[in-house]
Protein backbone atom coordinates (compact mmCIF):
# COMPACT_ATOMS: atom_id res chain seq x y z
CA UNK A 1 0.00 0.00 0.00
CA UNK A 2 2.80 2.30 0.67
CA UNK A 3 4.56 1.50 -2.82
CA UNK A 4 0.88 2.22 -4.39
CA UNK A 5 0.80 5.68 -2.27
CA UNK A 6 4.54 6.43 -2.88
CA UNK A 7 4.24 5.95 -6.80
CA UNK A 8 0.75 7.65 -6.80
CA UNK A 9 2.51 10.87 -5.40
CA UNK A 10 5.47 10.77 -7.43
CA UNK A 11 3.24 10.70 -10.73
CA UNK A 12 0.81 13.85 -9.42
CA UNK A 13 4.28 15.74 -8.64
CA UNK A 14 5.70 15.10 -11.96
CA UNK A 15 3.17 16.02 -13.49
CA UNK A 16 2.32 19.20 -11.85
CA UNK A 17 5.82 19.89 -12.43
CA UNK A 18 5.67 19.71 -15.84
CA UNK A 19 3.06 21.88 -16.24
CA UNK A 20 4.33 24.27 -14.50
CA UNK A 21 7.61 24.31 -16.13
CA UNK A 22 6.07 24.55 -19.26
CA UNK A 23 8.64 23.96 -21.89
CA UNK A 24 11.48 25.60 -19.71
CA UNK A 25 12.51 22.41 -18.33
CA UNK A 26 11.31 19.99 -20.26
CA UNK A 27 12.59 20.60 -23.63
CA UNK A 28 11.46 18.78 -26.61
CA UNK A 29 14.08 16.89 -29.07
CA UNK A 30 13.19 19.16 -32.54
CA UNK A 31 15.06 16.78 -34.46
CA UNK A 32 12.33 14.09 -33.70
CA UNK A 33 9.42 16.40 -34.54
CA UNK A 34 8.43 14.73 -37.34
CA UNK A 35 5.20 17.39 -38.31
CA UNK A 36 5.81 20.56 -36.33
CA UNK A 37 2.40 21.54 -37.41
CA UNK A 38 0.55 18.67 -36.44
CA UNK A 39 3.16 17.90 -33.24
CA UNK A 40 0.70 17.13 -30.07
CA UNK A 41 0.69 18.23 -26.92
CA UNK A 42 2.63 16.86 -24.33
CA UNK A 43 1.35 14.36 -22.20
CA UNK A 44 2.19 16.27 -18.67
CA UNK A 45 -0.06 18.88 -20.04
CA UNK A 46 -2.71 16.42 -21.83
CA UNK A 47 -3.08 14.94 -17.89
CA UNK A 48 -3.10 18.21 -15.99
CA UNK A 49 -6.00 19.45 -18.90
CA UNK A 50 -7.91 16.21 -17.79
CA UNK A 51 -7.19 16.91 -14.30
CA UNK A 52 -8.76 20.59 -14.39
CA UNK A 53 -11.82 19.50 -16.13
CA UNK A 54 -10.96 20.65 -19.57
CA UNK A 55 -11.59 18.97 -23.45
CA UNK A 56 -8.45 18.84 -25.60
CA UNK A 57 -10.25 20.94 -28.03
CA UNK A 58 -12.07 23.46 -25.57
CA UNK A 59 -11.64 27.41 -25.93
CA UNK A 60 -7.66 28.99 -25.40
CA UNK A 61 -7.12 32.29 -24.30
CA UNK A 62 -3.38 34.12 -24.27
CA UNK A 63 -2.47 36.52 -21.78
CA UNK A 64 1.29 38.70 -22.23
CA UNK A 65 3.17 40.73 -19.11
CA UNK A 66 6.37 42.27 -20.66
CA UNK A 67 7.19 43.69 -17.61
CA UNK A 68 7.62 39.93 -16.10
CA UNK A 69 8.47 38.50 -19.47
CA UNK A 70 5.46 36.18 -19.11
CA UNK A 71 2.88 34.86 -21.66
CA UNK A 72 0.45 32.42 -19.74
CA UNK A 73 -2.37 30.16 -21.47
CA UNK A 74 -5.63 30.02 -20.45
CA UNK A 75 -7.86 27.49 -21.49
CA UNK A 76 -12.14 26.77 -21.05
CA UNK A 77 -13.48 24.04 -18.99
CA UNK A 78 -16.41 22.64 -18.86
CA UNK A 79 -18.09 25.18 -16.72
CA UNK A 80 -17.04 27.81 -19.79
CA UNK A 81 -14.64 29.81 -17.18
CA UNK A 82 -11.09 29.67 -17.87
CA UNK A 83 -8.30 28.41 -15.65
CA UNK A 84 -4.32 28.81 -16.22
CA UNK A 85 -3.38 25.43 -17.95
CA UNK A 86 0.51 26.75 -18.70
CA UNK A 87 2.77 29.92 -18.72
CA UNK A 88 6.37 30.33 -20.38
CA UNK A 89 9.38 32.72 -19.75
CA UNK A 90 9.21 34.87 -23.30
CA UNK A 91 12.46 34.60 -24.36
CA UNK A 92 12.67 38.12 -26.51
CA UNK A 93 10.54 41.27 -26.85
CA UNK A 94 11.74 44.51 -27.95
CA UNK A 95 11.41 48.11 -27.07
CA UNK A 96 10.22 49.28 -23.64
CA UNK A 97 7.09 49.33 -21.96
CA UNK A 98 4.15 51.05 -23.50
CA UNK A 99 2.14 50.34 -26.83
CA UNK A 100 3.45 49.98 -30.50
CA UNK A 101 2.74 53.20 -31.96
CA UNK A 102 4.36 53.74 -35.49
CA UNK A 103 6.45 51.42 -37.56
CA UNK A 104 9.67 51.19 -36.92
CA UNK A 105 9.54 51.89 -33.04
CA UNK A 106 10.74 48.38 -32.30
CA UNK A 107 7.86 48.38 -29.84
CA UNK A 108 6.00 45.12 -29.22
CA UNK A 109 1.96 45.67 -29.42
CA UNK A 110 -0.34 46.17 -25.90
CA UNK A 111 -4.17 45.52 -26.06
CA UNK A 112 -6.68 42.90 -27.07
CA UNK A 113 -6.16 41.39 -30.58
CA UNK A 114 -8.07 38.84 -31.85
CA UNK A 115 -6.42 35.97 -33.42
CA UNK A 116 -8.39 33.14 -36.17
CA UNK A 117 -6.66 30.24 -37.90
CA UNK A 118 -5.61 32.51 -40.30
CA UNK A 119 -3.07 34.12 -38.24
CA UNK A 120 -0.92 30.42 -37.82
CA UNK A 121 1.66 31.27 -39.74
CA UNK A 122 3.27 27.30 -40.61
CA UNK A 123 5.47 28.37 -43.06
CA UNK A 124 7.01 30.68 -40.94
CA UNK A 125 11.49 31.58 -41.23
CA UNK A 126 11.02 31.47 -37.48
CA UNK A 127 10.16 27.74 -36.82
CA UNK A 128 6.23 28.64 -36.39
CA UNK A 129 4.93 32.11 -35.77
CA UNK A 130 1.20 33.55 -34.86
CA UNK A 131 0.11 37.13 -36.35
CA UNK A 132 -0.92 38.75 -32.72
CA UNK A 133 -3.39 40.67 -35.49
CA UNK A 134 -2.18 44.52 -35.06
CA UNK A 135 -2.96 47.01 -35.56
CA UNK A 136 -6.52 46.01 -34.56
CA UNK A 137 -9.93 48.32 -34.87
CA UNK A 138 -8.02 50.49 -32.17
CA UNK A 139 -5.00 50.98 -33.43
CA UNK A 140 -6.23 51.56 -36.85
CA UNK A 141 -8.67 54.47 -35.27
CA UNK A 142 -5.74 55.87 -33.55
CA UNK A 143 -3.62 56.05 -36.27
CA UNK A 144 -1.09 53.58 -35.08
CA UNK A 145 0.62 51.40 -37.88
CA UNK A 146 2.85 48.14 -38.60
CA UNK A 147 2.65 45.06 -39.87
CA UNK A 148 4.06 41.06 -38.89
CA UNK A 149 4.11 41.52 -35.29
CA UNK A 150 4.46 37.76 -34.37
CA UNK A 151 4.62 34.96 -31.60
CA UNK A 152 7.28 33.03 -32.84
CA UNK A 153 10.39 31.30 -32.90
CA UNK A 154 14.41 31.98 -32.72
CA UNK A 155 14.48 34.24 -29.82
CA UNK A 156 14.81 37.18 -31.24
CA UNK A 157 12.49 40.57 -31.96
CA UNK A 158 12.16 43.65 -33.68
CA UNK A 159 8.58 44.73 -31.96
CA UNK A 160 7.19 40.64 -31.98
CA UNK A 161 7.18 38.80 -28.84
CA UNK A 162 9.75 36.24 -29.30
CA UNK A 163 9.56 32.42 -28.00
CA UNK A 164 12.12 29.05 -28.38
CA UNK A 165 11.29 27.08 -31.01
CA UNK A 166 10.41 24.95 -28.00
CA UNK A 167 7.75 26.73 -26.92
CA UNK A 168 6.22 28.06 -30.01
CA UNK A 169 6.09 24.85 -30.80
CA UNK A 170 3.77 24.54 -27.73
CA UNK A 171 1.71 27.56 -28.03
CA UNK A 172 0.95 26.82 -31.87
CA UNK A 173 -0.75 23.59 -30.87
CA UNK A 174 -2.86 25.05 -28.03
CA UNK A 175 -4.06 27.05 -30.61
CA UNK A 176 -4.50 24.37 -33.71
CA UNK A 177 -6.34 22.50 -31.23
CA UNK A 178 -9.09 25.13 -29.86
CA UNK A 179 -9.20 25.97 -34.00
CA UNK A 180 -10.40 22.36 -34.44
CA UNK A 181 -12.86 22.39 -31.65
CA UNK A 182 -14.19 25.12 -33.13
CA UNK A 183 -12.97 28.24 -31.35
CA UNK A 184 -13.59 30.98 -34.02
CA UNK A 185 -11.13 33.97 -32.76
CA UNK A 186 -8.80 33.45 -29.59
CA UNK A 187 -8.05 36.08 -27.31
CA UNK A 188 -4.78 38.13 -27.12
CA UNK A 189 -4.34 40.29 -24.34
CA UNK A 190 -1.19 41.83 -24.42
CA UNK A 191 -0.44 43.96 -20.83
CA UNK A 192 2.70 45.68 -19.91
CA UNK A 193 2.70 44.54 -16.30
CA UNK A 194 0.00 42.62 -14.01
CA UNK A 195 -2.21 45.11 -13.07
CA UNK A 196 -2.01 45.01 -9.65
CA UNK A 197 -2.72 48.09 -7.17
CA UNK A 198 0.95 48.32 -6.56
CA UNK A 199 2.26 48.18 -10.36
CA UNK A 200 -0.02 50.82 -10.67
CA UNK A 201 1.34 52.97 -8.13
CA UNK A 202 5.15 52.30 -9.11
CA UNK A 203 4.10 53.10 -12.68
CA UNK A 204 2.07 55.68 -12.48
CA UNK A 205 4.46 58.70 -13.79
CA UNK A 206 4.57 56.93 -17.35
CA UNK A 207 2.63 58.48 -19.83
CA UNK A 208 1.27 55.69 -20.95
CA UNK A 209 -0.17 55.92 -17.27
CA UNK A 210 -3.75 57.02 -18.87
CA UNK A 211 -4.17 53.97 -21.74
CA UNK A 212 -2.97 51.22 -19.04
CA UNK A 213 -5.89 52.40 -16.90
CA UNK A 214 -7.66 51.82 -20.03
CA UNK A 215 -6.35 48.18 -20.75
CA UNK A 216 -6.73 47.25 -16.56
CA UNK A 217 -10.54 47.66 -17.26
CA UNK A 218 -10.54 44.41 -19.75
CA UNK A 219 -8.01 43.27 -17.41
CA UNK A 220 -10.32 43.76 -14.52
CA UNK A 221 -13.22 41.99 -16.10
CA UNK A 222 -11.24 38.75 -16.54
CA UNK A 223 -9.96 38.89 -13.19
CA UNK A 224 -13.97 39.06 -12.25
CA UNK A 225 -15.20 36.43 -14.76
CA UNK A 226 -12.73 34.15 -15.71
CA UNK A 227 -13.90 34.45 -18.88
CA UNK A 228 -12.34 36.68 -21.53
CA UNK A 229 -14.24 40.16 -21.94
CA UNK A 230 -16.17 41.13 -25.08
CA UNK A 231 -13.82 43.71 -26.42
CA UNK A 232 -15.40 46.69 -28.68
CA UNK A 233 -13.32 49.95 -30.23
CA UNK A 234 -15.97 53.10 -30.28
CA UNK A 235 -14.75 57.14 -29.40
CA UNK A 236 -11.31 55.52 -30.06
CA UNK A 237 -11.42 53.66 -26.97
CA UNK A 238 -11.95 50.81 -25.75
CA UNK A 239 -14.70 49.17 -24.22
CA UNK A 240 -15.71 45.81 -22.25
CA UNK A 241 -19.03 43.30 -21.81
CA UNK A 242 -21.06 46.30 -23.09
CA UNK A 243 -24.71 45.54 -24.14
CA UNK A 244 -26.23 48.17 -26.59
CA UNK A 245 -29.45 49.45 -25.25
CA UNK A 246 -31.25 51.37 -28.30
CA UNK A 247 -30.22 49.35 -31.28
CA UNK A 248 -27.35 51.11 -31.99
CA UNK A 249 -23.65 49.68 -33.27
CA UNK A 250 -20.51 49.79 -32.29
CA UNK A 251 -18.07 51.49 -35.02
CA UNK A 252 -14.22 52.39 -33.46
CA UNK A 253 -13.79 56.07 -34.49
CA UNK A 254 -18.14 56.94 -33.88
CA UNK A 255 -19.03 58.39 -30.93
CA UNK A 256 -20.45 55.26 -28.60
CA UNK A 257 -23.89 53.88 -28.52
CA UNK A 258 -26.23 53.87 -25.57
CA UNK A 259 -24.97 50.89 -23.73
CA UNK A 260 -24.86 49.14 -20.31
CA UNK A 261 -23.17 46.44 -18.03
CA UNK A 262 -24.82 43.62 -16.83
CA UNK A 263 -26.37 43.97 -13.14
CA UNK A 264 -24.19 40.63 -11.89
CA UNK A 265 -21.10 41.81 -13.60
CA UNK A 266 -21.19 45.68 -12.22
CA UNK A 267 -21.58 44.43 -8.85
CA UNK A 268 -18.70 42.05 -8.55
CA UNK A 269 -16.64 44.76 -10.29
CA UNK A 270 -17.98 46.92 -7.71
CA UNK A 271 -16.60 44.45 -4.87
CA UNK A 272 -13.44 43.73 -6.80
CA UNK A 273 -12.69 47.97 -7.23
CA UNK A 274 -13.53 48.02 -3.30
CA UNK A 275 -10.35 45.72 -2.90
CA UNK A 276 -8.32 47.48 -5.24
CA UNK A 277 -8.64 50.95 -4.13
CA UNK A 278 -7.63 49.97 -0.59
CA UNK A 279 -4.60 48.07 -1.87
CA UNK A 280 -3.88 51.02 -3.75
CA UNK A 281 -3.99 53.54 -0.91
CA UNK A 282 -1.57 51.27 0.66
CA UNK A 283 0.57 51.16 -2.32
CA UNK A 284 0.99 55.07 -2.14
CA UNK A 285 1.79 55.11 1.18
CA UNK A 286 4.77 52.19 0.55
CA UNK A 287 6.26 53.79 -2.23
CA UNK A 288 5.80 57.57 -1.08
CA UNK A 289 7.90 59.60 -3.49
CA UNK A 290 9.07 56.56 -4.95
CA UNK A 291 8.08 55.51 -8.58
CA UNK A 292 9.53 52.80 -10.77
CA UNK A 293 12.95 53.54 -13.51
CA UNK A 294 11.46 51.21 -16.61
CA UNK A 295 15.00 49.76 -18.21
CA UNK A 296 16.03 50.14 -21.41
CA UNK A 297 16.08 47.39 -24.14
CA UNK A 298 19.74 47.51 -24.00
CA UNK A 299 19.80 47.04 -19.76
CA UNK A 300 17.72 43.99 -19.75
CA UNK A 301 20.15 42.47 -22.53
CA UNK A 302 22.95 42.83 -20.33
CA UNK A 303 21.68 40.91 -17.23
CA UNK A 304 21.09 37.79 -19.70
CA UNK A 305 24.08 38.62 -21.77
CA UNK A 306 25.63 35.25 -20.68
CA UNK A 307 23.04 32.99 -22.19
CA UNK A 308 24.12 34.16 -25.26
CA UNK A 309 27.61 32.46 -25.11
CA UNK A 310 27.59 29.64 -27.76
CA UNK A 311 24.89 30.20 -29.59
CA UNK A 312 23.86 31.45 -33.34
CA UNK A 313 24.46 35.66 -33.58
CA UNK A 314 20.26 36.24 -34.00
CA UNK A 315 19.45 34.72 -30.49
CA UNK A 316 19.32 37.87 -28.50
CA UNK A 317 17.16 36.96 -25.25
CA UNK A 318 16.52 40.29 -23.71
CA UNK A 319 15.91 39.82 -20.08
CA UNK A 320 12.90 40.50 -17.76
CA UNK A 321 12.10 44.56 -16.66
CA UNK A 322 12.02 43.15 -13.36
CA UNK A 323 15.72 42.33 -13.00
CA UNK A 324 17.06 45.48 -14.88
CA UNK A 325 14.66 47.98 -13.62
CA UNK A 326 14.31 49.25 -10.03
CA UNK A 327 12.56 52.00 -7.64
CA UNK A 328 14.04 55.22 -7.66
CA UNK A 329 13.33 58.68 -5.56
CA UNK A 330 10.46 60.76 -8.24
CA UNK A 331 13.38 63.66 -7.92
CA UNK A 332 16.16 61.53 -9.80
CA UNK A 333 13.16 60.03 -12.00
CA UNK A 334 12.20 63.27 -13.31
CA UNK A 335 15.94 64.22 -13.34
CA UNK A 336 16.73 61.07 -15.86
CA UNK A 337 13.55 61.81 -17.79
CA UNK A 338 14.88 65.64 -18.90
CA UNK A 339 18.38 64.51 -19.65
CA UNK A 340 16.94 61.94 -21.80
CA UNK A 341 14.47 64.33 -23.48
CA UNK A 342 17.60 66.71 -23.95
CA UNK A 343 19.30 63.46 -25.82
CA UNK A 344 16.87 62.87 -27.77
CA UNK A 345 16.40 66.52 -29.13
CA UNK A 346 20.19 66.42 -29.68
CA UNK A 347 20.21 63.04 -31.45
CA UNK A 348 17.53 64.26 -33.67
CA UNK A 349 19.46 67.29 -34.92
CA UNK A 350 22.93 66.16 -35.47
CA UNK A 351 23.64 65.78 -38.97
CA UNK A 352 22.54 62.18 -40.47
CA UNK A 353 21.16 61.37 -37.44
CA UNK A 354 18.31 58.57 -37.51
CA UNK A 355 15.39 59.59 -35.99
CA UNK A 356 14.74 57.98 -32.02
CA UNK A 357 11.94 55.63 -32.11
CA UNK A 358 9.54 57.20 -29.57
CA UNK A 359 10.30 54.80 -25.80
CA UNK A 360 7.42 56.94 -23.22
CA UNK A 361 9.10 59.05 -20.51
CA UNK A 362 11.07 56.62 -18.72
CA UNK A 363 12.99 55.87 -22.14
CA UNK A 364 16.19 57.27 -20.45
CA UNK A 365 19.69 56.43 -22.24
CA UNK A 366 21.23 52.80 -20.76
CA UNK A 367 24.15 52.65 -18.30
CA UNK A 368 27.45 52.39 -19.64
CA UNK A 369 27.79 48.81 -18.52
CA UNK A 370 24.95 47.83 -20.49
CA UNK A 371 25.56 50.01 -22.94
CA UNK A 372 28.89 48.32 -23.75
CA UNK A 373 27.03 44.79 -23.67
CA UNK A 374 24.43 45.44 -26.13
CA UNK A 375 27.09 47.23 -28.84
CA UNK A 376 27.99 43.58 -29.10
CA UNK A 377 24.52 42.75 -29.95
CA UNK A 378 22.98 43.01 -33.30
CA UNK A 379 20.74 46.31 -32.90
CA UNK A 380 18.42 44.82 -35.98
CA UNK A 381 17.24 41.05 -35.93
CA UNK A 382 15.52 39.58 -38.88
CA UNK A 383 11.97 40.69 -39.11
CA UNK A 384 9.19 38.03 -39.72
CA UNK A 385 8.08 37.96 -43.14
CA UNK A 386 4.90 38.79 -44.04
CA UNK A 387 2.10 36.06 -42.64
CA UNK A 388 0.84 34.62 -46.01
CA UNK A 389 -2.33 33.27 -44.73
CA UNK A 390 -3.24 36.83 -42.55
CA UNK A 391 -5.76 38.89 -43.84
CA UNK A 392 -7.73 42.46 -42.57
CA UNK A 393 -11.19 42.07 -41.57
CA UNK A 394 -13.29 44.89 -42.27
CA UNK A 395 -14.90 47.09 -39.29
CA UNK A 396 -17.53 45.39 -38.52
CA UNK A 397 -21.07 46.51 -38.43
CA UNK A 398 -23.22 44.76 -36.36
CA UNK A 399 -26.65 45.13 -36.37
CA UNK A 400 -28.63 45.17 -33.04
CA UNK A 401 -30.54 41.55 -33.96
CA UNK A 402 -27.13 40.33 -34.63
CA UNK A 403 -26.08 41.23 -31.18
CA UNK A 404 -28.81 40.76 -29.35
CA UNK A 405 -28.27 36.87 -30.87
CA UNK A 406 -24.49 36.75 -30.04
CA UNK A 407 -23.83 34.73 -26.76
CA UNK A 408 -22.40 37.48 -24.15
CA UNK A 409 -19.12 36.29 -22.94
CA UNK A 410 -18.91 33.81 -25.68
CA UNK A 411 -16.77 35.57 -27.64
CA UNK A 412 -15.59 31.84 -29.51
CA UNK A 413 -18.44 31.20 -30.76
CA UNK A 414 -18.95 34.43 -33.53
CA UNK A 415 -18.99 34.11 -36.87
Amino acid sequence: MRIRHFAYVSLMALALTGCNDALETAQVDLSQVKNKVEQPLPAHILTAMAAKGMDRNSPIMIRIFKEEGAMEIWKAKTDNRFDKIADYKICAWSGRLGPKVKTGDRQAPEGFYELTRANLNPNSKYYLAINTGFPNRYDAANGRTGSDLMIHGACSSSGCYSMTDQQVLEIYAFARDAFKGGQATVQLQAFPFRMTAENMVKHRLDDNYDFWKMLKVGYDNFEVTKRPPEVNVCEKKYVFNQQVTDGGAFNAASKCPAMSTPPALTAALASYGKTYDADYAKAMSKFDGMAWYDPSEAERKAVVAKTRKGRELAYAPTGTSLEAGRMVKVAELEDLMAKRTAQGLAAKTAPGATPAAPAGPQAISAQPQATAIAAATPAVVPIPTQNPLAFTAPEPQETAEAAAKKPFWKFWGRN
